[in-house]
Parts: structure tokens; C-alpha cells; sequence
């Protein structure tokens, strides 16, 4: 058996191995060991953290999560996600996981990529994940952890620091939970499906909704403002009613199966998705919670 940290073994005792998929489990560890070189490394002086998997680690959501997503305070078209990589890399060794990161370079974009990669069997053995499970997986695939940082950020977010405990207490610098929400709205309403809708989009919909959030309508407006075509030719005020308008229209186009396909390999439960219809995903849009009723937009 592999001679496991004692900061893993305790972030492993959170889950099951055999209920718990041992491939997301392990991706997680991964993300958190990740957050905590950032903030050993001082990035969070200069980004938040946001997204999908900000929900996950910081306030439970309960699916699973691919990417980090991360923005810039202030934008900064100097700024350079490569120096963060040699303490990301320091770290992950530090806890017996071997990885390489290989950066994305995207012309005539403000968002810098970058990719941890590492052996899948390799860091499940080193977790010590029971034998009959490693041999499910290939011995050549690969565990990846995106990250991205928006250097050119949608102003008007609030933001706040939160305590993570693993694998070591550290301070997360991220944007409030109702900035996070206009996040994921911007997403329902304005990313570009092409054919294959984001069904973890409308899974977080609803986590938000059910648990009561207030939309930061004033973030909204300024990531609408910033990169939405559904609005490039809007002129004055973006009501309440005109953002609904749009979801409703967003719904009606959406492929249901496809979105259930999508979100189903994150979540612990399929049932939570048996009432998935546009019949549905319109009962909750009716439920969202505005805290500005208008918002001012200018072209």
C-alpha cells in the first residue's frame, strides 16, 4: 500500500470509494491542493475564484466539478498564469501526486488557460484505491484539471474570502454567492450551445433557486454589457421581465436529454433529474430572486 499523506487520508475520509466515483474524488483532492498552492503562491491578492466548482468547494453544491475558473480584480494584460506553476507542481509532489501542466495559449483572448495533467491509475494507486476499482481504468488515461483566469473581468462583483480547511486552513478570495449566481445566469442566457446544451448550467439554476439566492442583478448587467449577444443591440434599461423573457426563450430551445446527459455522470442522485422538462425549467424561472429590479445598460 502507498504511504499516504495525513492531509490526504482526512480529505479522503470524506467520502466512500465504493459509492463515491474514485475518478471525481480523486479530481477534487486535486482542485483543493491546487487552491491551496494559489493562495501559498499570493494569487488571490490579484484573482477570485468563481464558477461551477467554486459552488462545489466552498458552498456544497452537491455535483461534481471539472474546471477552476478564476477572474483578475483589476484587469491586467501583463499578468502571467505561468509563474503560479512551479508552486502548483512543488505542492502536488508534496502529496505524492506527479503531474505536468501544459499552458493554452489563446490569441485575441483576455482569458489565459492552463491544463494540470497527471496519470488517473497512478494517483489512484497512490490514494489507495482498492484494486478492483484502479482496473476499471486504463493504464494510459489521463486526469486533467482546467484553469483559467479572465484577465480583462466583468466589473461590479462583490466579492469575500472564505476559510478552506484542506489540505491545510488557507483563505479563498471569491465572489459572493449572489455575483456567483449573475455568473451562471450570464452562462444560461449567453453561452453558445452549438447543439450541445450545458446541463450543469441549469442543474446550478435550480441549486440556486431552491436554496433561496438573490441574483446580483447589477454583476448581471455588467457581464451582459461586457460579452452577450442576445443583448448587443439593446439600448437603455434590461428589465427583469426582458431577462426572463430571454430564459424562457433559452428554455424553449433547450434539449432537455441532452442537458440530463450532460449534468448525470456529476451528481449522486439521477433522481433529482426525473422532473427535468420546460415545463419544469419555466416553474423555476418564475422563482428567481431579483435584488435590482432594473438595471441601466448603454451601448
Amino acid at each position: 500500500m502507498a504511504n499516504i499523506h495525513p492531509h490526504i487520508e482526512a480529505m479522503l475520509n470524506r467520502y466512500d470509494l465504493k459509492k463515491d466515483d474514485p475518478f471525481e474524488v480523486l479530481r477534487e483532492i486535486l482542485q483543493e491542493i491546487v487552491l491551496y498552492a494559489l493562495s501559498d503562491a499570493d494569487f488571490f491578492k490579484y484573482a477570485v475564484f468563481y464558477g461551477g466548482t467554486a459552488l462545489r468547494i466552498l458552498y456544497n453544491l452537491p455535483r461534481y466539478s471539472e474546471d477552476l475558473d478564476f477572474s483578475l480584480i483589476e484587469p491586467d494584460d501583463e499578468f502571467d498564469l505561468s509563474r503560479y506553476e512551479k508552486n502548483i507542481l512543488a505542492h502536488l509532489n508534496n502529496y505524492g501526486f506527479e503531474a505536468i501542466i501544459e499552458t493554452k495559449i489563446k490569441e485575441h483572448s483576455a482569458v489565459q488557460s492552463a491544463f494540470v495533467k497527471g496519470n488517473t491509475v497512478k494517483h489512484l494507486i497512490a490514494i489507495n484505491t482498492p484494486e478492483d476499482i484502479v482496473n476499471k481504468y486504463p493504464s494510459t488515461k489521463q486526469l486533467k484539471i482546467k484553469f483559467e483566469v479572465d484577465t480583462n473581468p466583468p466589473v461590479d462583483f462583490k466579492e469575500e474570502e472564505k476559510l478552506h480547511l484542506v489540505p491545510m486552513p488557507f483563505q479563498i478570495r471569491t465572489m459572493s454567492i449572489s455575483s456567483l449566481y449573475a455568473g451562471k445566469m450570464h452562462a444560461v442566457l449567453c453561452r453558445g450551445w452549438q447543439s450541445r446544451p450545458k446541463g450543469r448550467d441549469w442543474y446550478d439554476l435550480v441549486w440556486y433557486v431552491k436554496n433561496g439566492y438573490e441574483l446580483d442583478m447589477t454583476h448581471l448587467q455588467a457581464r451582459l454589457k461586457q460579452s452577450c449577444k442576445a443583448f448587443e443591440d439593446s439600448i437603455g434599461n434590461i428589465s427583469e421581465k426582458k431577462v426572463l423573457e430571454l430564459l424562457n426563450k433559452r428554455i424553449e430551445e433547450l434539449d432537455i436529454k441532452m442537458a440530463k446527459d450532460d449534468v448525470s455522470r456529476f451528481i449522486y442522485d439521477q433522481r433529482e433529474l426525473e422532473l427535468w422538462s420546460k415545463e419544469f425549467f419555466k416553474a423555476i424561472a418564475s422563482m428567481i430572486k431579483f435584488n435590482v429590479f432594473t438595471i441601466k445598460y448603454e451601448k
